[in-house]
C-alpha cells in the first residue's frame, strides 16, 4: 500500500519527510474502526466532521495533502448534504448515497488484506532482526501489543490533545520561537527518564497549539530517524514512546528503520 507519494513537512526552518503515507480510503477506515461503527451504516455528520478536523490538522503541520484527499473531502461533504435532503419514499439500499462509497471501502479492505498477507513474512523478519530494544516487558498489557502505529493513530492522539488546549480565541502577547531540533531534544530528554511515555503525557506542559505542532513534527523526525519508537497497548489503548538503541553513527550510516 506505498504507492502514494511522500509527504513533506515542508518550514523555513526544518522539513520532515514520512513515507508510505496511506491515502484517503486508510484514513476513513481509521476513522471509521475508531468509532467503531458499521461500515454498511457510516454516520455521515460524525465521521465527515473528523476527516475535515484531520485535514486541517495535516494542514497545521505543513502536511503536502494530495488532491485526493480533496476529492474525498468533497465527495463526503455531498453525500452529507444528500442525506439530509427529504426523500418521498423511504430509500432502498441501492437509493443510498453510501451505496458507493461503502462498496470502494469493501474493496480496498480485500485489497489491503491481500497485501498485508504478502508482506507478513517480511515484517515477521524486520520485527525479529530488528536494531532498536525491545520495548520492556512489565509495559505490555493483557492485550500485548498491536505492533507499530500508523500516522493516522498519531494524528488522532493528536486530534484530542489539541482539543484540550485553552481557547485559541484568547489573545496572547507571548511570542515563541522553537525549532524541530530543539523539540527532539526535549523528547529524547523525556524518553530517557522512564522506561516508556504516553503520548499525551509529552503535550502535559504544553498551552499553545504552536508549541504542540512544533512537537509533533520533532516527533515524526525522531520516528523516521528510528530514535523513537510507538507502540499501542490494546485495541484502541494509550500510545507509549519508546526510545530505541539507535547510535550517532546508525544516524550517520542511514535514515534509520524507525518510519511509518
Amino acid at each position: 500500500m506505498n504507492s502514494n507519494p511522500t509527504i513533506e513537512v515542508n518550514d523555513s526552518a526544518y522539513a520532515v519527510k514520512v513515507d508510505a503515507f496511506e491515502g484517503p480510503m486508510e484514513l476513513l477506515l481509521h476513522l471509521i474502526r475508531k468509532n467503531k461503527v458499521n461500515v454498511y451504516d457510516i454516520p455521515m455528520a460524525l465521521i465527515t466532521r473528523q476527516y475535515l478536523e484531520t485535514l486541517d490538522l495535516m494542514e497545521s503541520l505543513n502536511l503536502a495533502v494530495a488532491g485526493e484527499f480533496l476529492v474525498m473531502a468533497a465527495t463526503l461533504l455531498h453525500i452529507k448534504s444528500r442525506l439530509l435532503l427529504p426523500t418521498p419514499e423511504p430509500a432502498g439500499e441501492e437509493d443510498d448515497p453510501r451505496h458507493d462509497l461503502v462498496n470502494r471501502l469493501l474493496i480496498y479492505q480485500q485489497f489491503k488484506g491481500a497485501a498485508e498477507q504478502f508482506e507478513g513474512r517480511e515484517q515477521y523478519f524486520r520485527e525479529v532482526f530488528r536494531r532498536d530494544a525491545t520495548p520492556p516487558s512489565d509495559a505490555a498489557s493483557d492485550e500485548g501489543f498491536l505492533g507499530e502505529v500508523s500516522l493516522y493513530d498519531l494524528l488522532s492522539a493528536l486530534r484530542e490533545v489539541v482539543a484540550r488546549l485553552p481557547d485559541p480565541t484568547v489573545m496572547s502577547i507571548t511570542e515563541e520561537a522553537l525549532s524541530v531540533s530543539e523539540r527532539m531534544q526535549f523528547i529524547l530528554e523525556q524518553t530517557a527518564l522512564v522506561e516508556s511515555l504516553l503520548f499525551r503525557d509529552l503535550f502535559e506542559e504544553m498551552t499553545t497549539r504552536y508549541r504542540v505542532i512544533v512537537t509533533f513534527c520533532a516527533l515524526l523526525e525522531a520516528i523516521r530517524l528510528g530514535l523513537i519508537r510507538v507502540l499501542q497497548i490494546g485495541q484502541d489503548g494509550p500510545i507509549r514512546l519508546f526510545r530505541t538503541a539507535m547510535t550517532a553513527e546508525d544516524m550517520e550510516a542511514g535514515d534509520g528503520d524507525g518510519g511509518f
